[in-house]
């Protein structure tokens, strides 16, 4: 088990999904969590279901309110830049507003998010520096080019940070999960079905075969992974971009 009693954590998308499966994880294992996203109800009601939890309004691509967010919870021992969104179309379709909007949450986000993080937690002698990247930073999916584009950026991201913080006691890592069983996989599915015509099970089905395993990615296996990022034995593990995609990749 994975005792996180007396510390501080950030996780920001924390209000749904991913994000707030990875604050509740934090929190019972004794983490202070702050959960960031730019909608205050969501978050506010994840706030209130635990006294560990506490909401903070942010919009990780504004670099003054990304500084603002740290100034407002003090240095975290752990930083979890998993806020993001996608967007599907072929590279022709792929307008640039398109391409921007990609790169700004999912790229830009995390660069300022680890950035911050970092420097907050600069002589430390602990840290975790987390993002959620995805398979998509390992590999191509046809149809979400800007999206694959921003993820690889952040495992590069990741990898060459790590490298400058090798000698602290701060660790550096991505996670890389497959399709998950959350509702942004839902509103890809939607977006599936209404571009082919398949019922959305059909268009459930063919995410599902992506994967070896037949199944979407539970977020409570992402969190287990989290959690070892952050438990005893895992000083020597940084730089990596870890697949959570039942052998995808």
């Amino acid at each position: 088990m994975t005792d996180l009693t007396g510390r501080t954590a950030l996780v920001t998308g924390g209000g749904a999904g991913l994000g707030a499966d990875l604050a509740r994880g934090l929190a019972a294992a004794g983490a202070t969590v702050w959960i960031a996203g730019r909608r205050a109800e969501p978050l506010e009601a994840l706030a209130a279901t635990d006294d560990r939890l506490h909401a903070v309004e942010v919009d990780v691509t504004d670099e003054t309110a990304v500084q603002a967010m740290f100034d407002f919870t003090g240095a975290c021992d752990i930083v979890v830049a998993n806020a993001g969104a996608s967007v599907s179309a072929p590279l022709a379709k792929t307008n640039l507003a398109t391409w921007q909007q990609m790169i700004d949450v999912n790229l830009t986000g995390a660069f300022l998010t680890l950035r911050e993080g970092a420097a907050r937690l600069k002589g430390a002698d602990w840290g975790r520096l987390v993002a959620v990247a995805s398979t998509a930073g390992l590999k191509g999916y046809a149809y979400v080019p800007a999206y694959a584009a921003a993820k690889h950026g952040v495992v590069g991201l990741v990898k060459s940070t790590a490298l400058e913080l090798a000698r602290s006691g701060i660790t550096v890592n991505a996670l890389c999960p497959g399709f998950l069983d959350t509702e942004m996989t839902d509103r890809s599915v939607a977006n599936i079905a209404e571009k082919t015509g398949m019922t959305p099970e059909e268009a459930r089905g063919s995410l599902e075969r992506m994967s070896p395993q037949r199944r979407l990615i539970r977020p409570e296996e992402v969190t287990a992974a989290l959690l070892w990022l952050c438990g005893p034995g895992s000083e020597g593990i940084t730089g990596q971009a870890v697949p959570i995609a039942g052998g995808e990749v």
